[in-house]
């Protein structure tokens, strides 16, 4: 026990420097700051120069208290660069394990080092920071943390879609708040968008649209406009009918909130240039409120490739002239850049003779032999393995589950199903 002599703030670094160092001390350093948090936070000796007397590396836990107190209050424009500073070095150096005993207190100052690197209008700054602190309190990568919607804002606002990406690899299968499951699926669709990943893109919005919800929020709007208009450019077709797996809410109002892009899609399904264009340019003014003007022509241009592709089903040889002439381009010129650039993409197979301005298609050279495409489609299958595993491990602890199961013996007495409805599973039975 410290003597008397002592000041509060004093006892508090000892206790931080003695019980760091031992894993089974931290539950009781955890109590102490615990108890002391609120005296902290009128403590007249806790400066920032209070810090230089712990190492982050080592007592993270005592540092996360302290460094949170000392940054939860406004701060001007000058002080933010500061705040930003220490919080990006105690996240990189910081202990994983010592962090998620307070894991709630991490996020918040995660969350709190964001909104300062965006008053600073540098979210660039964030990227990294925030990237290590997903990894560092995720005790699981199939678990969402509330740090992902996060990563993945300032990744899109500093157009880091690389960075962003990386979060996106693995399959999520826990989570806790509904909001940052559709945040963490809009924000990522978004930037699979800008890395045109049109196929991530459609199944990360097709999760908001289709995730249950007893009333539409915000979120799953703004996700299905722009799932309409990535089908459309990676699809090449529009359904109006919502998936058979959403919502009652979503199916009953969302359609009448995006009649604007509905009409894209379905003058789009028509093939007709002329008449998808003047849609656009009646509805600009609220795809440019949207921010979608831009993904709305990407869908028009998409479908001049559409119908080129077309062609390549009927004909084995056509002029530039006669593909612009059938696609409604304005000249062979704009033909010739379109075919080319569906040939870079690998949308189409073949051969343009600049004499005569003859297009030659031909067929798919992709014999699915290579080491390449067997190390592709390998992946695919081993991730399907894993999510099917997933699947049944989820399904057996779900079944087993007794508020489950107590919710549907409620919805069978209500209901009255009869015998065929079984409530307890086989394994459940004793």
């Amino acid at each position: 026990m410290i003597g008397g002599t002592t000041s509060p703030m004093e006892n508090v670094i000892a206790s931080i420097q003695g019980l760091s160092a031992s894993s089974g001390d931290l539950s009781p350093l955890h109590r102490i700051l615990k108890g002391v948090e609120e005296t902290l936070r009128t403590d007249s000796d806790l400066q920032l120069s209070t810090l230089d007397q712990l190492d982050p590396s080592k007592h993270s836990l005592g540092y996360l208290y302290l460094l949170d107190v000392l940054t939860c209050g406004p701060v001007s424009r000058e002080q933010a660069s500061d705040v930003v500073l220490l919080i990006s070095r105690f996240i990189t150096s910081c202990d994983a394990v010592q962090i998620r005993l307070a894991s709630d207190k991490f996020v918040s100052l995660c969350k709190r080092f964001k909104d300062r690197v965006l008053e600073l209008n540098d979210p660039l700054r964030g990227v990294a920071p925030l990237l290590t602190a997903v990894r560092k309190v995720q005790v699981s990568t199939k678990r969402l943390t509330a740090l992902h919607p996060d990563c993945l804002q300032l990744c899109l606002l500093s157009k880091c879609y690389k960075a962003g990406f990386s979060v996106l690899s693995d399959d999520i299968l826990e989570v806790d708040h509904p909001r940052d499951f559709y945040l963490y699926c809009y924000y990522g669709g978004m930037i699979c968008i800008g890395q045109k990943k049109f196929q991530k893109a459609l199944e990360l919005l097709y999760n908001v649209v289709t995730a249950p919800m007893h009333t539409v929020n915000a979120i799953a709007l703004e996700a299905y406009k722009k799932y309409i208009l990535v089908t459309l450019i990676h699809s090449g077709q529009f359904s109006i009918s919502l998936p058979k797996c959403a919502s009652t809410a979503v199916q009953r109002s969302l359609k009448t909130w995006c009649m604007a892009y509905t009409e894209v899609g379905n003058c789009y399904n028509e093939g007709k240039i002329r008449e998808l264009e003047a849609v656009v340019v009646a509805n600009s003014s609220d795809f440019e409120k949207d921010n979608n003007l831009g993904l709305v022509k990407q869908a028009v241009s998409s479908l001049y490739k559409r119908n080129i592709l077309r062609l390549t089903q009927k004909y084995l040889t056509l002029s530039l002239q006669d593909i612009a002439n059938m696609v409604q381009l304005a000249n062979a010129k704009e033909a010739e850049m379109h075919v080319l650039q569906m040939i870079q993409d690998g949308q189409i197979h073949a051969l343009i003779n600049q004499k005569d301005g003859m297009v030659r298609f031909l067929e798919d050279p992709e014999q699915y032999k290579t080491s390449e495409m067997i190390e592709v489609m390998d992946s695919v299958i081993q991730r399907t393995i894993r999510l099917s595993k997933n699947i049944i491990t989820m399904d057996e602890s779900l079944s087993c589950d007794p508020l489950y199961l107590g919710k549907v013996g409620r919805e069978r007495q209500r209901y009255d199903f009869g015998e065929d409805f079984d409530t307890v599973p086989q394994k459940f039975s004793m």
